[in-house]
């Protein structure tokens, strides 16, 4: 986090916390947080710009810094949990993280399942390709064709999305970016159907090797902090936390620093 950013956040963070007490009436994942001082948060630790790992072996990215800024504010730790976006959800709801933040959409499919604060940000559906047919492509069903291998990341929406809207297309399953952009590079898939944020980057991390992606997304989906579902007084807490940020113009900054200057970029291995 930058230090004007940092400054910021730290700043109103004992005001926050003040007018909103963690009380000993907790739910379980609240009292759990509070006995032991401790948020831990899960991420993919694969999903720039939101988390990412830099070239030395740190966590950073938006998620990163607002999971940073939510943990101050309670006066605990943060411990994050690196794991492959598939397993977020059943690591959620067996009580091994208290919260998924990495950039995930809210669906009524998973709020069957867990709660969701927010949406923090919106994002969509956008392709990574190096085929400048598919890189012009402007509705799902342009790519719903039997020759085309289409990569997008296991038990995410951009499966679900490939599966609804492409089934004559063959899809691949992969557990990172990083291997689906590989596979691209090495001409082993068509395309990669991904969160426009990480598509772009994509593009700019990697300029010889021909990539490219969509002018506007096929999608709008929004993302939010998803907790568990039986935990009313920890949902009010993060709920109250993201909405001061938002009034106070910290979710604006951590916009700024991460999707309109590229600088950091050059953190990246």
């Amino acid at each position: 986090m930058s230090n004007a950013i940092k400054r910021l956040v730290l700043g109103g963070l004992m005001a926050l916390a003040a007018a909103f007490p963690i009380n000993s009436m907790a739910g379980d994942t609240l009292q759990r947080v509070v006995d032991f001082k401790v948020l831990k948060v899960g991420m993919s630790a694969n999903q720039p710009p939101l988390t990412m790992v830099n070239r030395e072996g740190g966590m950073m990215g938006f998620d990163v810094d607002l999971a940073r800024a939510l943990a101050t504010a309670m006066k605990v730790k943060l411990e994050i949990k690196a794991m492959p976006f598939g397993e977020l959800m059943t690591a959620l709801e067996d009580d091994k993280i208290d919260m998924v933040l990495s950039g995930m959409s809210i669906t009524p499919q998973r709020t069957e399942l867990v709660s969701f604060v927010g949406p923090y940000m919106m994002s969509g559906k956008s392709i990574l390709t190096k085929s400048s047919v598919l890189g012009n492509v402007s509705s799902a069903d342009e790519f719903n064709r039997k020759n085309l291998k289409l990569l997008a990341l296991n038990n995410s929406t951009s499966a679900s999305f490939v599966e609804d809207v492409a089934p004559d297309a063959t899809l691949v399953k992969i557990n990172s970016y990083d291997e689906g952009v590989a596979m691209l590079i090495e001409g082993k898939a068509d395309a990669m159907v991904a969160d426009m944020p990480m598509c772009v980057l994509s593009v700019m991390r990697y300029p010889e090797a021909g990539l490219i992606t969509l002018d506007r997304a096929l999608t709008v989906e929004p993302i939010g902090i998803a907790i568990g579902k039986d935990d009313p007084q920890f949902f009010n807490l993060v709920d109250n936390y993201l909405r001061a940020y938002e009034k106070t113009g910290v979710l604006g900054k951590l916009r700024k620093k991460w999707f309109e200057d590229s600088s950091w970029v050059a953190a990246l291995p």
